[in-house]
């Protein structure tokens, strides 16, 4: 085993003291900050616990360990990979020490080399060949990779190629070290990861060996290589590109970039539209301008704030590390994106025109605005974020903690006001992503809803995570399945699955009652509403009022307007029972009764009653006990969303009423039945006995509807 592997394994068993004799690991383990890059991680929280950069190198020993290298090489890269690090070590009283006397904290690989070149002073004044080579190889430690990413300019890695052109190694001695010190670099961040840039970092090592350096990326090439892992995301990279360039030349407004390098972007930025990133970059070079002014004073950058007077010197460093660190935070023990800035930034970038972002003219919000931050010992770099005001934070503060509470859906409408923004009704922000998940685990119940498509033309409005659009791809392979949804996050994450998975499916952005404006009328086969209407009636306000039956009325009018002849809509909802039934509901678990109170003080659709006959046990009428009950199954993450929605909005006669009554006597309701979904009896078994009125155990009553409705082929005389 390394020598560095033992001190590291001696210091985690308990013995403090190998850190006195072995200074690289001195610094490691007393970090008190931790610098680390967030998209690398799973959760913030094990942050607090933990000492990333000292595991870090750890594993990047470990590989070093393993791989067969003669022992010059080993010994070599094993002193460059214990001391590469060193610079996000310290604690905070060492590392403004350090700041203070000229080491750079900010590009870690140059602050471990001075601090490495310290070390080496301070005990002999000088430094051997070999100590003049780890010093290089740390001062370059880390810049294949970020040259692989787009960040950081092959040339940057000419003190390498220096090593060659001295006589202190040949070509191929150099290539011997690089490639497994990257291999230990990337691997350690990610096996596969190294697997995926192994043939191309082995290419640059040759370029870098033979300072092969005259050969510049292109614009297009470096923003594709920022956009990794946007790319692989499903962005339409080339498309959105193009567009973006009818619009702004980019070759001149992003020709300062040629000069800099990228700290900190993909992670900052990857969930940002390709539009939304160039035009933070264009924002972010106006500090280019901004700088090279002589002897200005106090200047203000484009968000109004004062730029540290250290001016003069051109700017080689871009960083977004402020904007990382700011974008995320710890949900339930893992890491998730900060949606709701990500929302008003998105909105921010939305209202700045091209012209605007060229000018770096900006208007400022009053609750967020862009900011370009210089910091003293560090001239030539610029750090970028977007900073809000304190009652916007604190707002957004409260709309995390609220996230399990009846009170998030007023927080976020609180958030939006502050704005002035309209909330998008269907809009579930932090768990937006497993709200598609379980739309697609509903799969096996829609298929039903194949058997009664005609046409070619079919719409399904409210695709959700687009299970039903991949069923339709799948078994009717003659049908063109178009997706409409008014969510632009819905759309946006259906379009970049789409483009992963190469479905043929479409989506559009539109409104469900008023579907004439977004396709032809009488050029629709199939209208399909699964498990959507009753969200068009708890969420849409008609007549000034939400829970309004006119709402699915004009759905439905929507969607016969634009049917061909001979066409049908298919209706698969909730279902509420006929009659005025009652039922009891003895709870099987402890807090079933606190759900049932706070669940009847908090849902929004209607008053539901009911009577507590003992401490578990309530007698209800038997829709709002299966409308409490469907919510009961969803548990505690849906409840803030579900408390919102009313399930069962007709009874079966109740639905063919509407129906007649809003397409009058010439539509045909082909099919009209009823029946439990599969799944609730399963999920409310051991939680829960229901029992008539008489005490009686009774089945769950039916809980879903089919409804398929055919407009006539010939007009109706």
């Amino acid at each position: 085993m390394l020598e560095s592997l033992e001190m590291i394994k001696a210091f985690r068993g308990g013995d403090e003291s190998v850190c006195r004799t072995h200074p690289w690991l001195f610094m490691l383990v007393s970090a008190e900050e931790r610098i680390v890059n967030l998209e690398r991680i799973s959760s913030i929280g094990e942050l607090a616990h933990a000492n990333p950069v000292l595991d870090y190198v750890e594993r990047t020993l470990t590989i070093l360990d393993s791989l067969p290298l003669s022992y010059w090489i080993k010994e070599l890269l094993e002193e460059v990979l214990a001391w590469a690090e060193t610079a996000k070590g310290g604690t905070v009283r060492e590392r403004l020490h350090w700041t203070r006397s000229g080491v750079n904290l900010f590009l870690h690989h140059i602050g471990s080399a001075q601090l490495y070149e310290r070390h080496v002073l301070e005990r002999r004044g000088s430094m051997t060949p070999h100590e003049q080579m780890v010093h290089t190889l740390i001062r370059t430690h880390g810049l294949i990779g970020q040259h692989i990413r787009g960040e950081v300019a092959l040339e940057e890695n000419a003190p390498l190629s220096g090593l060659v052109q001295s006589g202190q190694l040949t070509v191929e001695e150099l290539s011997r070290l690089l490639v497994p010190l990257n291999q230990c670099i990337i691997g350690a961040v990610s096996e596969p990861l190294w697997h995926a840039v192994k043939e191309e970092t082995a290419q640059l090592v040759v370029r870098i060996a033979e300072g092969a350096f005259d050969e510049e990326w292109s614009l297009h090439d470096r923003l594709r290589r920022l956009r990794a892992g946007s790319i692989q995301s499903g962005e339409d990279f080339e498309s959105e590109l193009k567009r973006i360039g009818e619009r702004v030349d980019l070759t001149i407004a992003l020709n300062d970039l040629r000069n800099m390098t990228l700290w900190y972007v993909e992670a900052a930025l990857q969930d940002f539209s390709l539009e939304e990133f160039v035009k933070v970059m264009l924002l972010s070079l106006r500090a280019e301008g901004e700088g090279s002014a002589e002897g200005r004073k106090g200047t203000e950058d484009t968000s109004g704030l004062a730029i540290h007077p250290e001016m003069p010197k051109p700017i080689r460093h871009l960083s977004f590390e402020t904007l990382m660190n700011d974008m995320y935070y710890d949900y339930k023990g893992a890491k998730k994106l900060n949606v709701y800035k990500k929302r008003m930034i998105e909105q921010y970038l939305r209202q700045a025109d091209w012209e605007a972002c060229l000018q770096g003219a900006v208007s400022a919000n009053p609750h967020l605005r862009h900011r370009i931050v210089r910091k003293p010992g560090l001239p030539d770099t610029v750090f970028f974020t977007f900073e809000f005001s304190k009652a916007a934070e604190k707002l957004i503060e409260f709309c995390i903690e609220a996230e399990k509470s009846p009170l998030y859906e007023k927080a976020v409408l609180l958030l939006f006001d502050l704005f002035g923004l309209r909330r998008d009704a269907y809009d579930r922000f932090h768990n937006e992503e497993s709200y598609l998940e379980d739309m697609n685990s509903t799969g096996d119940y829609k298929q039903v809803i194949l058997e009664y498509v005609t046409g070619t033309v079919v719409l399904d409005i409210g695709p959700g995570g687009g299970v039903l659009l991949d069923l339709m791809e799948e078994r009717l392979p003659h049908v063109r399945p178009i997706g409409i949804d008014i969510s632009s996050n819905v759309i946006e994450a259906l379009e970049k699955r789409k483009r992963l998975e190469q479905r043929s499916w479409e989506v559009m952005k539109g409104d469900a009652l008023r579907l004439k404006q977004y396709v032809e009328p009488g050029k629709v086969d199939t209208v399909i509403f699964s498990s959507i209407l009753h969200e068009l009636y708890s969420y849409i306000e008609t007549d000034g009022r939400r829970f309004n039956t006119a709402t699915v009325e004009a759905a439905l009018r929507s969607a016969y307007e634009v049917l061909s002849p001979g066409g049908r809509i298919i209706i698969r909802d909730g279902i509420m029972t006929e009659g005025d039934a009652w039922r009891r509901i003895r709870f099987l678990e402890e807090d079933g009764m606190t759900w049932l109170a706070r669940y009847a003080a908090d849902f929004q659709g209607r008053a539901i009653r009911y009577e507590p006959l003992s401490a578990n046990e309530v007698r209800m009428p038997v829709n709002d006990a299966m409308e409490f009950l469907y919510t009961y199954t969803w548990g505690a993450e849906a409840y803030v969303h579900e408390v919102q929605e009313q399930f069962g909005v007709f009874t079966p006669s109740g639905y063919a009423a509407c129906i007649r009554k809003t397409l009058g006597p010439e539509a045909r309701i082909l099919v009209q039945r009823h029946y439990l979904q599969e799944g609730y009896a399963e999920a409310l078994a051991g939680r829960i006995e229901l029992t008539d009125d008489a005490g009686r155990v009774t089945a769950l009553p039916d809980s879903t509807c089919l409804f398929v409705i055919e407009k006539p082929a010939e007009p109706v005389k």
